[in-house]
């Protein structure tokens, strides 16, 4: 198994602060937006954007909730494996809200169309936007784009992008992992 860098930290931090610039650009204040990172590994991205918004652009009252996907995934019951469920944190509704739904990779595309399918389940939202650190765009199984996007990615199938968080993995770093 063979590794690359993508993005180091340096690199990170520039594409954070870009990508918290644009959602303050589209966004405002953040009166009707509330940002919804998906379980596991979206929530760490969308923790990052929260600190950078609230504390660098000084944007008040940022809502941030955490959602779980796993039993809306059309592959669940696939598997022998027994599947972990995280927390769901959804403390604020989502009725006639502005929602930026932040994950940290955009693959195929069904872990998004489960996220919709979730978001349901808590009210029918005003608009839904999609926030990815890393758009693998040629690897889509559904028609499903990011409105912001931080970084593209041309992988082939065998490879796999790994995004690693100092709080979870010791450093800031995306890799392309050949399997």
């Amino acid at each position: 198994m063979t590794q690359k860098l993508l993005l180091s930290a340096e690199d990170l931090h520039i594409i954070l602060f870009r990508l918290a610039c644009q959602l303050k650009e589209t966004h405002g204040n953040f009166e009707n937006t509330l940002l919804v990172g998906l379980q596991p590994r979206g929530v760490r991205l969308a923790e990052r954007l929260l600190h950078i918004l609230t504390q660098h652009y000084k944007v008040p009252n940022v809502q941030l909730s955490k959602l779980d996907i796993t039993f809306f995934r059309d592959d669940f019951r696939r598997s022998d494996k027994v599947l972990n469920a995280n927390n769901n944190s959804m403390e604020f509704g989502v009725e006639n809200k502005r929602i930026v739904l932040i994950d940290d990779v955009l693959y195929t595309g069904r872990s998004i169309r489960a996220a919709l399918t979730a978001i349901d389940s808590y009210g029918r939202p005003a608009e839904i936007q999609l926030l990815n650190l890393i758009d693998r765009r040629f690897s889509r199984h559904l028609p499903i784009q990011p409105d912001f996007c931080g970084h593209q990615v041309d992988a082939i199938q065998n490879e796999r992008v790994v995004v690693c968080w100092k709080e979870d993995d010791n450093e800031d770093a995306v890799y392309l992992v050949n399997k």
